[in-house]
């Protein structure tokens, strides 16, 4: 009887997995799809959700022309459409909602008129990665004025033109600005013409047997009474119900029965004469809003760290490439997974408050040096595992397997989670694959003779980094296709890492990403609570980094377009946080609110903060390597400290992950690569500028930890002045404000929404409280200083 019980049971959960395998995704929360009005786009279906289903029924749209051909969403919306819509998706008794969000073109014109004939002129700027071909201009009424239509939301960009080769600066243009190359770009601020108010904001949770109401307010500087068909609201991806909405006035209350509620996502959305407000994004935990009782990847605050730069545990592997003109500073410094180890026992990371630690690559690198490509082609080794020779061993200048599995075994054990660095786009020439599997990888010749390096743009799918780096050819080789995305999900379940930072994303095709995560979600997130995360690095376009950004490739990438903007900003007395504000702004429009994208202050290719914030270099100044090689920075005035710091509150404030170059929490200087590649410092070898920075950039990571409102909130700025930043971030918990202070003036005045009825202010610094008078309030924050402050 025993025996056919067990039969009965696992012929039901067969079942029940096969159910499962054939519905579609529940935790996958589909953003929503932006079009422009009138004009045509796509995606794929694999982007938007996961699902191994491949029956697909669309249901018609009154607002949307939709095709679905071979797992592409065609898509087109009516010329006169503006607002949000849903589009409902069927797999046999399965549905989903997709919120599509449509607005009409604003299109700017860029003018030019040539001293000189050109064969070909074409516009190019930060709108499109910089690619220089993409965009012609033309004479069309032959006045000798060239002209270039772009469509462009409200931002800043930077562009110039390009003729036969030459790039020209706007001569009608005034605004420009270094381009770290001995010229400069020419810079174009679209506003935003509609300045209206309209926001949706949080208001509260309550729950009172045997119901959990959500309450919102809507601050609507739009004519009209608000009704419930201007309520959009999902929970995951299914409709809720109008039902279960009240409006009164300005609040919209939304009610659950408890036993409607899960661990599940609710967004809720205003559109109204043809604008759509921000969305709320509300995570909930057994059907109530989620705390800080669970980790989920919004909760990250990441640690980078390259291992042999970091800790000196085991003085045994301790082997630097011999090269008689190989410098230190390019060689092995003795970091290891040991070191690594020691630090995390001893506490280290827990003291600092991070509880995602992502480590440079740990794959076999050769013994040799190299000679790199460009002048003045210094010889450098593989210290940084970026070269790899294998694809799974460790290089024993970090350890072994068991070190590693050793390392992710504490660090887990401390509640700390371990991303993997993966190097997809390519391996040395010394690595088996490319000896034994020439036809994986592409040619370092181009047809027209010359070689194929460092195209970033021009062959950005093809080019090789350097002549002993081969570059696989994914888009010609599914067997390397295969054999790369294998290799991933193999370190993934032989280690029990929880992700990766993925080098190099956009040298390698979006298919692989697919691949890769599709694999992932079989073969290694089914049989764990928490799902992988996977970051990547590319530098280019808000088009070009989000193409990888979904729920069929990437969780996120680093968000390099926001630094780009911020860094001056914190560095630069006369940089406004009105740009920066109008920045981020531009990272909702793409991202949402809600997003897991990647924040930086500095990174293993990038310079130090400090050597900005200490006017070593100047922020345009993007590439430093001879500085660093012939003057590496020190830090001259530890006052400068102070805007490392305010840096960090910044960081770990807004939406996104922070992620925490090592030794850029004590406020570590550094030029171009491999000059911001130190040697980590502790305890004693800091001096008291960068102790007293430590304890700073500690007490600021906590209190991003401590506060829900941070990691899983809204935003909504208050002032964006020069030398003022404010604004709240709130969930269903709390509300926290948060105020950056880089100017000389102490005094802040704020005004707050008066529906929100809030009449206290505390400290979460000093722990002073004050009162909140009829939504107004006048307070102190010293010069280059921050605070935050919790409201109710």
């Amino acid at each position: 009887m025993q025996k056919f019980l067990k039969i009965i049971v696992v012929l039901f959960l067969s079942l029940l997995i096969l159910g499962c395998e054939n519905s579609l995704n529940e935790t996958d929360i589909i953003e929503p799809i932006k079009l422009v009005s009138g004009i045509s786009d796509s995606v794929k279906i694999s982007d938007l959700f996961y699902s191994p289903e491949r029956n697909y029924e669309v249901i018609n749209n009154e607002y949307l022309d939709v095709k679905l051909k071979e797992e592409i969403l065609y898509l087109k919306s009516d010329a006169d459409f503006e607002g949000i819509t849903f589009l409902e998706i069927k797999s046999n008794a399965d549905k989903l909602i997709i919120p599509i969000v449509s607005k009409k073109a604003n299109i700017y014109s860029f003018y030019y008129k040539p001293e000189k004939k050109y064969t070909r002129l074409t516009l190019f700027g930060s709108f499109n990665g910089w690619n220089r071909a993409a965009l012609p201009m033309t004479d069309e009424d032959r006045n000798g004025i060239y002209e270039a239509k772009v469509i462009l939301d409200p931002g800043v960009y930077q562009y110039k033109f390009y003729g036969d080769g030459e790039e020209i600066v706007d001569p009608l243009n005034p605004i420009k600005v270094s381009n770290g190359m001995g010229s400069f770009n020419s810079v174009r601020t679209i506003e935003d013409n509609d300045t209206s108010k309209f926001y949706l904001h949080i208001d509260k949770y309550y729950s009172k047997n045997p119901q959990s109401t959500f309450s919102f307010y809507v601050e609507d500087g739009l004519d009209g009474e608000l009704k419930t068909n201007n309520v959009f609201a999902l929970l995951n991806n299914e409709k809720i119900s109008a039902d279960k909405f009240s409006i009164a006035g300005k609040y919209i209350s939304i009610s659950f029965n408890y036993n409607e509620l899960q661990s599940q996502t609710m967004r809720v959305a205003v559109s109204k004469n043809g604008r759509v407000s921000n969305i709320q994004t509300i995570k909930l935990q057994n059907g109530k809003p989620l705390g800080n009782e669970s980790f989920t990847w919004n909760d990250g605050i990441i640690y980078s760290l390259m291992i042999d730069r970091f800790y000196d545990g085991n003085n045994d592997n301790n082997s630097p490439v011999k090269h008689d003109s190989l410098s230190p500073k390019a060689n092995y410094s003795g970091g290891d997974l040991e070191g690594v180890s020691k630090k995390l026992s001893e506490g280290y990371f827990e003291e600092l408050g991070v509880n995602v630690i992502w480590i440079s690559p740990v794959l076999d690198n050769p013994n040799e040096a190299f000679k790199e490509y460009p002048a003045p082609h210094r010889y450098y080794s593989g210290y940084h595992g970026y070269w790899p020779i294998s694809s799974k061993s460790i290089d024993e200048h970090f350890g072994n397997m068991e070190n590693l599995k050793e390392f992710i075994n504490k660090a887990h054990e401390k509640g700390i989670k371990v991303l993997l660095d993966f190097v997809s786009n390519h391996v040395h020439i010394e690595h088996p694959y490319f000896k034994e599997h020439r036809d994986w990888f592409g040619k370092l010749e181009l047809p027209d003779g010359r070689l194929n390096l460092r195209f970033w743009d021009e062959y950005r799918l093809t080019t090789w980094f350097e002549p002993y780096l081969a570059s696989f050819d994914y888009l010609g080789s599914e067997e390397a296709l295969e054999e790369m995305t294998d290799v991933a999900v193999w370190w993934l379940n032989e280690t029990g890492a929880d992700g990766y930072r993925h080098d190099a994303v956009k040298h390698v095709p979006n298919e692989f990403w697919r691949r890769l995560n599709e694999k992932i979600r079989k073969e290694v997130s089914s049989q764990r609570d928490l799902p992988v995360y996977q970051i990547g690095e590319t530098f280019g376009s808000y088009e070009l980094i989000s193409s990888y950004v979904n729920n069929g490739q990437l969780n996120s990438q680093f968000n390099f377009n926001l630094y780009d903007v911020a860094i001056p900003t914190f560095t630069s007395e006369d940089a406004s946080f009105s740009t920066l504000n109008k920045e981020m702004q531009k990272t909702f429009s793409v991202y949402g609110t809600n997003h897991l994208m990647g924040n930086v202050m500095d990174s293993h290719d990038k310079n130090r903060f400090m050597a900005y914030a200490d006017n070593d270099l100047l922020p345009s100044e993007w590439s430093a390597i001879e500085h660093g090689w012939n003057n590496p920075p020190v830090v001259d005035n530890p006052e400068n400290y102070k805007k490392l710091i305010l840096y960090m509150a910044y960081m770990n404030t807004i939406p996104g992950l922070p992620v925490i170059y090592y030794g850029s929490e004590f406020g570590m200087s550094g030029a171009s690569d491999p000059d911001n590649r130190r040697m980590m410092r502790f305890d004693d070898d800091l001096s008291k500028g960068e102790k007293s920075t430590l304890s700073e950039v500690s007490k600021i990571i906590k209190l991003r930890r401590e506060h829900t409102a941070l990691r899983h909130g809204d935003f909504y700025p208050l002032i964006a002045d020069k030398d003022i930043y404010a604004y709240v971030r709130s969930d269903m918990n709390e509300k926290v404000l948060v105020v950056l202070n880089k100017g000389s003036k102490k005094d802040v005045e704020l005004s707050l929404p008066a529906e929100l009825n809030l009449t206290n202010m505390l400290d979460l610094n000093f722990g002073k409280s004050e009162k909140i008078v009829d939504s107004s309030i006048k307070f102190s924050v010293d010069k280059m200083s921050w605070g935050m402050y919790l409201l109710n």
